[in-house]
């Protein structure tokens, strides 16, 4: 409530602490009216298809301890080419609170909806990107998304806060210093139409949150675009309302360079894989994190279990940062998950049951394991912002990085199965990523040696058809042989003799 009686009709964020004088790890809070309010450091659940993984909606709001949602515009503007014209779906949704995009995903009204234009991490589109437009992935194949395009979605779908367009590869290879360049150049020309569009003078401002985003190339590149952002922030600071970061090591740049930017909170979109990485981008000065290793972890049947600080023990051991709750040591263990958490899956259930579910790929089983791990996640981050408010925050860090493993295991379970929509195809000799659903009972090679023997057999011994050796293990359907008697086909099930009367 503001000081005139009145409730908040745009985002607030505020600075409690940072860990050092010149930035750094820092406390935060961001709120937004009617919803919860996110005290950062912390993290935002990614979605697919506008869910969380695994968790219907209603079970985000029982069992998740997450604030925000991330979603993707490539998730809901497919067109298949029999309707081409056809408007998608997700801009017809009526919502009586002016939210379409949460209406359409049933998200709780109490969660944070982020809207962006690729998933994260993105497939890369073979066509790149135009002065005018990106390529997006949708279910049906790559689509180009204009900037008047983007902007009008944004516009109707009305999320909290939204990302703009920017010109980017998603490969793990570093652009050349001329890629680099026009990158820069784009996106500086996408923000100005969007500052225009959004917040221009013959229409009420916008009341959506903007998350600039900061590219991952090096800042002596972008750093006109940056200018860019610290003079509109400067001129009307409610155009801007945050940054959302491709490259954590951009920061210490940024807030020696802007000092009104660096009040703004801060989005990684640098997926970070493991959380030794999620404590290195926040020791620069990261807020909020999306995390794509939580729910890859689910996948592979992988309950984690770090905790922050890490447990003390005199064994030099390294802790796995979690367990493969698939292995079968797990059979008959009344064990929670991990013995310290306090979720829904670990109080309510043991880790026999979960390793049941995954072996019988039962769909609750990596519904149990999202609920704990972002449990986990959402305790990791509680603790440490405790750690930040007492100014224990690096030594615990440091006990973090010595305790525990690299890298979260692998998992030796079976996923679910990968939709299309989450890769692109790699062309011929490519591995399946699906198990296929059925074979032939002895494998497939096997039976197909196990036939040129027998009919090698039957050429030898000159026998065919009904009884010859290819025939016992025939899996086509059976023909009687031309030259078969009556006999032959009783004894073979064809027929059965008939009693004279």
């Amino acid at each position: 409530m503001s000081s005139d009686g009145h409730e908040p009709t745009a985002m607030t964020f505020e600075l409690l602490k940072t860990a050092v004088k010149d930035g750094g790890a820092r406390l935060g809070r961001l709120a937004f009216p009617g919803r919860r309010t996110v005290d950062t450091p912390n993290f935002f659940g990614l979605t697919s298809r506008g869910v969380i993984p695994h968790v219907t909606p209603d079970n985000v709001e029982k069992h998740l301890l997450t604030n925000g949602t991330y979603m993707a515009l490539e998730d809901f503007i497919e067109r298949p080419q029999q309707y081409m014209t056809r408007s998608p779906p997700v801009y017809e949704t009526p919502s009586p609170n002016n939210k379409p995009l949460q209406s359409f995903t049933a998200m709780p009204s109490s969660i944070i909806t982020v809207l962006g234009s690729r998933r994260i991490p993105a497939v890369a589109a073979p066509m790149g990107n135009t002065n005018q437009s990106i390529s997006v992935f949708t279910s049906t194949g790559f689509q180009a998304v204009t900037t008047k395009q983007y902007i009008n979605a944004i516009q109707t779908l009305n999320p909290d806060i939204a990302i703009p367009l920017a010109d980017l590869t998603h490969k793990t290879s570093a652009p050349t210093s001329k890629r680099a360049l026009r990158m820069a150049e784009r996106t500086d020309d996408w923000i100005k139409e969007w500052f225009m569009d959004m917040y221009g003078r013959n229409q009420e401002p916008s009341k959506i949150a903007t998350f600039a985003p900061v590219l991952p190339i090096s800042y002596s590149i972008q750093w006109e675009y940056l200018e860019r952002l610290s003079e509109e922030h400067q001129s009307n600071p409610s155009v801007l309302s945050g940054l959302a970061v491709y490259d954590a090591d951009l920061i210490p740049d940024i807030s020696a360079s802007y000092q009104n930017l660096d009040t703004l909170p801060r989005l990684a979109l640098s997926t970070p894989s493991n959380p030794h990485q999620v404590l290195r981008q926040l020791s620069l000065g990261m807020d909020i994190f999306l995390l794509p290793f939580l729910s890859t972890a689910s996948d592979a049947g992988i309950a984690l279990s770090f905790t922050f600080p890490p447990p003390s023990s005199e064994s030099s051991d390294l802790l796995p940062l979690g367990i493969d709750m698939s292995s079968p040591e797990h059979a008959i263990s009344l064990q929670p998950l991990t013995e310290s958490c306090t979720c829904y899956a670990c109080t309510t259930h043991h880790r026999a049951f979960v390793q049941h579910l995954l072996c019988a790929r039962e769909m609750l089983g990596w519904t149990l394991l999202q609920i704990h791990n972002h449990a986990v996640l959402a305790s990791f981050f509680a603790s440490i912002r405790e750690a930040l408010a007492d100014g224990t925050f690096e030594e615990k860090a440091r006990q973090f990085a010595l305790r525990y493993e690299p890298e979260i295991p692998q998992g030796l379970g079976e996923r679910p199965r990968a939709r299309g929509y989450h890769f692109k195809s790699e062309g011929p000799g490519e591995q399946k990523r699906n198990r296929p659903a059925w074979s032939k009972f002895e494998g497939e090679k096997k039976i197909e040696d196990k036939v040129a023997d027998l009919r090698i057999e039957d050429e030898q011994n000159g026998t065919s058809g009904l009884g010859s050796g290819v025939d016992s293990v025939a899996e086509t359907p059976l023909v009687p042989d031309e030259n078969a008697d009556a006999k032959d086909l009783e004894e073979r099930g064809f027929a059965e003799k008939a009693e004279k009367e």
